[in-house]
């Protein structure tokens, strides 16, 4: 019997975040391992044009509820969102909300956090926020990281008596096992740049090839979040307790692997309608990595705006392009540097689970096996955030072939031009090509002559 399971059965549940990357996650594996929950009240606003009702449909018609839709067709009706905006003071929830929550809630899982590493600080006038910032962030790389560490400094000052514990994931990346192995549902951090390696757009990447990339599936982070409530509630240990959830220490990657296991798996695996083969590379080099930024990005996607301009459609590739480096410039701190972070807690907390808990909130990342992790992942990219059918891989590769033979045509035709060029300014270039010729025809002479002898 599952210590956590039964605990959470019977309780009502607050959670933040809901509609986001882990907190679907999170809302699925409750609801799908506790089945006897009360409820769980999402904190929810309006976005983009949809109300609150309207996020909430979309969220529970979301492929990452398939399994616990089998088992509890109506799951939805124990999700109970809450209008809410957590950046107004009291969240901007109504009195009545309020009242219904501090009667009900027993726990609270707080998910919500902007995904973007260069937010801007929003705690006084802009100006002023412009100025200060750099002094604030002082050695931190950005807004993401600092107001991190400044929530949890704040959170363990004002805590009281609140049995409270921070979990800490690295790289949060597409799901290893549950609710399918390589769930992803956004674009952020990995998951864009390898779906833009796969399309052959990404060619050049800077990262220490031998610094640790330290990623934790999604449902690692999620399944020891549930596990570290249950502890926290049961045992209340005098100190809060700060859960790493990383990989680095246990079980650790690096990025010059990831990037051959990436472009393995999308050689085998492509992606339909790449741009080019894939092919990106690493390299340390600031000098090299913008060398082939100019040939291998910019100059192509120039190229491929101008023919979509000729054409009549609308130029886009640069656009990505820009937008993509930005993306390389924000990861660029982290693809570079390795750090070690302590396991203690996360395998003090192993120690407490009994054995049907650790196979249903699995944890143990020395289990994770990162080839057969970076080939799911990729595949979770290419099937849940572009859609494709593995079905259409045949044609893909059909494609790739096609890519491939129209570079090397390319390639062989500029480097005669060139040559040529060269030929005609100089007599010594001339000699040799008249050698190599002369040679070449000698050659063919001799084999035509010793096929003929044999016959």
């Amino acid at each position: 019997m599952s210590s956590v399971s039964a605990y959470y059965n019977g309780k009502t549940v607050l959670i933040t975040g809901a509609t986001g990357f882990m907190g679907k996650v999170l809302v699925e594996k409750l609801l799908r391992s506790s089945p006897e929950v009360k409820a769980v009240y999402i904190l929810v606003r309006p976005k983009a044009g949809q109300s609150m009702q309207e996020r909430v449909a979309n969220m529970v018609k979301c492929k990452v509820f398939d399994r616990v839709r089998e088992d509890c067709p109506h799951f939805h009706e124990k999700i109970k969102p809450i209008n809410a905006e957590l950046t107004q003071p009291k969240l901007a929830i109504s009195a009545e909300d309020e009242e219904e929550l501090l009667a009900r809630v027993n726990v609270v899982f707080h998910c919500a956090a902007t995904v973007r590493f260069d937010e801007p600080l929003k705690w006084l006038d802009e100006s002023i926020i412009q100025d200060i910032t750099p002094k604030l962030l002082g050695e931190w790389p950005n807004t993401y990281t600092y107001t991190k560490a400044l929530s949890e400094y704040l959170i363990q000052q004002e805590k009281g008596n609140l049995n409270i514990a921070i979990i800490r994931p690295s790289i949060v990346g597409a799901s290893w096992h549950e609710p399918f192995p390589g769930w992803i549902d956004n674009f952020n951090g990995t998951s864009g740049i390898f779906i833009a390696a796969g399309k052959g757009i990404l060619r050049t990447v800077i990262a220490n090839n031998e610094a640790v990339a330290d990623m934790i599936p999604v449902d690692v982070a999620i399944n020891l979040t549930l596990a570290a409530g249950w502890y926290t509630a049961v045992h209340r240990p005098k100190n809060l307790l700060v859960y790493n959830c990383t990989t680095g220490g246990i079980n650790p990657f690096f990025w010059g692997e990831m990037g051959q296991y990436v472009m393995s798996t999308f050689k085998r695996n492509p992606l339909e309608q790449a741009f080019r083969t894939p092919n990106a590379h690493m390299t340390s080099s600031y000098l090299i990595n913008q060398y082939w930024i100019t040939v291998s990005h910019k100059a192509p996607a120039i190229l491929y705006d101008l023919y979509m301009r000729l054409t009549g459609r609308k130029p886009r590739m640069m656009k990505i392009i820009n937008r993509l480096h930005k993306s390389m410039t924000l990861l660029q701190y982290f693809s570079t540097q390795s750090w070690s972070w302590s396991s203690d807690n996360m395998n003090m907390l192993m120690t407490h689970l009994n054995t049907e808990d650790k196979k249903l909130y699995n944890f143990d990342v020395r289990q994770l096996h990162w080839s057969e992790y970076i080939e799911s992942y990729c595949i979770g990219a290419k099937k849940y955030l572009l859609n494709e059918d593995m079905a259409g891989i045949p044609a893909a590769k059909q494609h790739l072939r096609k890519l491939r033979n129209i570079r090397y045509a390319f390639n062989t035709t500029l480097l005669v031009i060139i040559w040529r060029i060269f030929i005609a300014r100089s007599q010594m270039a001339r000699n040799i090509w008249y050698f190599v010729v002369s040679l070449c025809y000698k050659f063919l002479s001799y084999f035509r002559a010793s096929s003929t002898l044999r016959h």
